[in-house]
């Protein structure tokens, strides 16, 4: 596998990894907290962050992910609060990962994700 190759899984993991942090805190938001306006600059963060993933995708190995378990920190959880903060930092950390990759790749990208990391920042505070 090429070094590229092993760049775009890098990239493939935390492309998902960023918008399912995003889908939780969007959703308990929305459905727990009727809080319309905070879901809505999440999701429109979310859809922000969709690029086009066919170049990624492809090397995806989810079977072959050597920390694929849970760590008893991640089992953790006592409130939704608990829940929301752990995925927010979830989706900073993935758009922090993407920023650095995408510097290799595509420098475009590289500072739209440094954009939505600022932004998840702010919504931190709005937590």
């Amino acid at each position: 596998m090429s070094e590229n190759e092993r760049i775009y899984r890098v990239i493939d993991a935390n492309l998902n990894r960023l918008k399912e942090g995003l889908r939780v805190v969007e959703d308990i938001k929305r459905y727990v907290f009727n809080d319309a306006q905070l879901a809505y600059k999440i999701k429109n963060l979310r859809h922000k962050a969709k690029i086009p993933t066919n170049e990624f995708i492809k090397f995806r190995d989810a079977d072959s992910d050597v920390l694929k378990k849970s760590t008893k920190t991640e089992q953790d959880r006592q409130n939704l609060d608990d829940i929301m903060i752990a995925n927010l930092k979830r989706a900073q950390e993935s758009a922090r990962v993407l920023e650095e990759c995408f510097k290799l790749v595509n420098l475009e990208h590289s500072e739209l994700f440094k954009t939505i990391r600022y932004e998840l920042y702010e919504i931190e505070k709005q937590l």
